[in-house]
């Protein structure tokens, strides 16, 4: 039984565009790139799987290129465009830039505050990507799969030792690429913009 059908691009570009997005104030922030690919309906997003790294609080989880505000920035979406040149080699300067979504709170339980600012980029195609030493693998992802309801998970976390259980979105081999957390949190905020029930 097929799923629910996706939104089109030109309803997805209306409603990011009209998107109002909740701005937060912070002493460290961060930015992503949530990158469609395609046209009409037939529309695919990237995702990152991070490199295991002992120093990274989302190490070995499926995200979005991007990363924490450096002091040459310009405010989280130069981050964003700047780290997905690094981590992927995509230049999304010239691509057209959808908007941007509501800021969120992505402490990893540390102490201060880290604000995640997420923009929404759209490329005509799928691109090459070139991934550098902070990604293991980079997937694109039909919105149709982020849209079926029967894509949803319950995750166990870290998987060798799971400390427990979170909902999840399976976008690729069970078990691993699995979108859960904030990356999850964002994306279901995406679907709600567009007018898609999560």
């Amino acid at each position: 039984m097929a799923g629910p059908t996706p939104p089109s691009l030109e309803s997805i570009r209306r409603a990011v565009a009209g998107h109002r997005a909740r701005r937060l104030e912070g002493p460290r922030h961060a930015g992503v790139a949530m990158i469609l690919a395609g046209e009409g309906r037939d529309l695919d997003v990237l995702f990152i799987e991070r490199a295991q790294h002992p120093a990274d609080p989302w190490s070995g989880q499926m995200a979005f290129p991007g990363g924490r505000v450096d002091p040459g920035d310009d405010g989280p979406e130069a981050a964003a465009l700047r780290e997905t040149h690094e981590e992927v080699g995509i230049d999304l300067r010239p691509a057209e830039r959808l908007g941007q979504l509501d800021d969120r709170d992505a402490s990893p339980g540390r102490v201060g505050t880290l604000i995640l600012s997420a923009f929404v980029f759209r490329l005509p195609s799928r691109v090459a990507v070139r991934k550098n030493h902070e990604v293991r693998e980079v997937l694109w992802v039909p919105l149709a799969v982020l849209v079926d309801p029967a894509r949803r998970v319950v995750h166990p976390w870290p998987p060798a030792a799971p400390l427990g259980e979170f909902p999840g979105i399976l976008v690729g081999e069970p078990g691993r690429h699995v979108v859960w957390g904030l990356t999850r949190e964002v994306v279901l905020h995406f679907l709600e913009v567009v007018g898609v029930p999560a």
